[in-house]
């Protein structure tokens, strides 16, 4: 007697492997995950978040590259290990560095999103890059790939926003919105409660107090933009919810594709402005 052959696919929302006909996801609960209408390139999820990971790193990696080649004959290449091939300050401003000085002008804006792509130096990219590395895949698993970008993005805006309020002139770099995953994480730790929730507080906590003590004793830091990211982040812990009390929705991934898209044509604008200023 013939057996009625099962095909394997990849869940098209949490990647994992199940059979075809299957009428729920038994992994992350996703129904018809089977369907046309959800297996396909333009509806497909973002799996556990490695991929969104590594794609913002990749763009933080590029702009970090890009803003050393505008001017590379203003590398940073002194004796100061913290100032190690930092890029051209008017480099920076062109791609989208934010601050008082740049966000009273009129179309300053945009750079509540660009700045967070940008950084001055190897050592500011690399410590921040190794802290998305870090911290990145635990809010994924707490909080979902979907509303992990969407607390990244808008952790690092409202970061920003109160340095800016603050008076900050000039700022740049992804520490606000990693703020914004520590916020989250705190939230999380606090709300759930439980070993398991109390262990990440006190975790996540640690980072918290060590980051804003750095800036406080370090000069240059904006501890601004490090608070309000981690308000910012902690409110949107508050109002997207986490996986334990609700599983992602649609809602959720229409944030994260505003977020994706808005930040795309960020960085896409200060590559158009850094082209302008290379050919000038």
């Amino acid at each position: 007697m013939n057996r009625p052959s099962r095909n394997s696919i990849l869940c098209p929302n949490c990647r994992k492997l199940i059979s075809e006909d299957e009428s729920r996801c038994p992994f992350c609960g996703i129904q018809a995950p089977g369907s046309r209408w959800k297996n396909n390139p333009l509806t497909r999820g973002w799996g556990s978040g490695e991929q969104i990971i590594r794609t913002i790193i990749y763009a933080n990696v590029g702009m970090y590259l890009f803003s050393l080649l505008l001017n590379p004959r203003r590398l940073g290449l002194g004796f100061n290990p913290l100032g190690l091939l930092a890029p051209d300050q008017n480099s920076l401003a062109v791609l989208g560095a934010t601050g008082t000085f740049l966000m009273n002008l009129s179309s300053g804006w945009w750079t509540l999103l660009s700045a967070n792509y940008l950084h001055g130096s190897i050592f500011h990219i690399f410590f921040n890059m190794i802290a998305l590395y870090q911290i990145g895949p635990l809010v994924t698993q707490l909080y979902g790939p979907y509303r992990f970008f969407a607390i990244y993005t808008l952790s690092g805006i409202g970061g920003f926003w109160i340095s800016f309020m603050a008076g900050i002139p000039l700022t740049l770099g992804a520490s606000a919105a990693l703020c914004g995953l520590i916020g989250a994480a705190l939230y999380y730790g606090k709300h759930r409660g439980g070993l398991f929730g109390l262990a990440i507080y006190k975790q996540v906590g640690g980072w918290a107090l060590f980051i804003l003590l750095f800036g406080f004793l370090v000069p240059g830091i904006n501890n601004w933009a490090h608070m309000g990211g981690m308000a910012a982040g902690a409110l949107c812990g508050v109002l997207l919810g986490y996986q334990e009390k609700s599983r992602e929705k649609l809602s959720h991934r229409l944030i994260a594709a505003g977020c994706l898209a808005v930040s795309a044509l960020a960085l896409a604008w200060g590559v158009l402005q850094g082209v302008y200023y290379w050919i000038q």
